[in-house]
C-alpha cells in the first residue's frame, strides 16, 4: 500500500507541478499533512538538502521522500524501492508529455491555444512559487511558542540571510556553493 500511495501522490505531483522543482513544495506539504510521512520541519530540511545536492530539486525530494517514507507503526520504510517508485512517478507525466509534444513540435509551436494556455499558466506558476517561498521562510523567521511577537522573530536567521545576501551581491565572482557552505557551517555551529 505504501508504494501505491507513493506512486499515486508523486504521479499527481509530476502531473500538476508546472514550473520546476519548487512547484512541488505545495504538493509535498499536502503529503506530509495527509499521510504524516514528514513534518513541516523535516520538509524544510529536505528542501535545504535537495537544493544543496546535485540534480533537480523535485527529483531529489521525490527520491528522499520515497526512500525515508514509511510507517513506524508497521515497521515499513520505502527504502530503495520507495525511492525508485516516487522518482519514476514524478518524472512519468513529463516524460509522456515531452514524447508526445516532440512528435508534433513544429505544429504546436505557433498554435494559438498553446500560446494562450502558457500565457495563463505563467502567473499560476509564479503564485505557486510565492506560496512555496512564504512557507519556507515562515518557520525560519519565526520561533514557535514565543511569548511576544517581537520575541518570536528569529533574528539570528534574518541576520545570517542578510549577510549571505550581501556577500552574494558584493562578491559576485564567488561560486554559490561557497555561500551554501558558509550558511551550512554557521547554521550547524549556532544551531538555527
Amino acid at each position: 500500500m505504501l508504494y501505491l500511495n507513493l506512486f499515486f501522490e508523486f504521479l499527481k505531483t509530476g502531473l500538476f507541478s508546472i514550473g520546476g522543482g519548487l512547484a512541488t513544495i505545495p504538493f509535498l506539504m499536502d503529503m506530509g499533512e495527509k499521510f504524516g510521512w514528514f513534518s513541516s520541519e523535516e520538509l524544510s530540511n529536505m528542501i535545504a538538502v535537495s537544493e544543496s545536492t546535485p540534480g533537480p530539486i523535485g527529483i531529489n525530494m521525490a527520491t528522499y521522500v520515497g526512500y525515508t517514507t514509511g510507517s513506524e507503526e508497521y515497521g515499513t520504510v520505502g527504502g530503495i524501492l520507495g525511492a525508485i517508485v516516487a522518482t519514476t512517478a514524478l518524472i512519468l507525466p513529463s516524460l509522456i508529455v515531452i514524447m508526445i509534444i516532440a512528435g508534433f513540435l513544429q505544429k504546436f509551436k505557433d498554435n494559438k491555444l498553446v500560446k494562450d494556455t502558457f500565457y495563463v499558466l505563467r502567473p499560476a506558476v509564479i503564485g505557486m512559487l510565492g506560496v512555496s517561498l512564504a512557507s519556507m521562510i515562515t518557520p525560519l523567521v519565526y520561533i514557535a511558542g514565543a511569548a511576544t511577537l517581537l520575541g518570536s522573530i528569529n533574528y539570528k536567521a534574518i541576520i545570517l540571510f542578510a549577510l549571505l545576501l550581501f556577500g552574494m551581491l558584493k562578491f559576485k565572482k564567488l561560486h554559490p556553493i561557497v555561500f551554501l557552505a558558509i550558511g551550512a557551517v554557521v547554521g550547524i555551529i549556532f544551531k538555527f
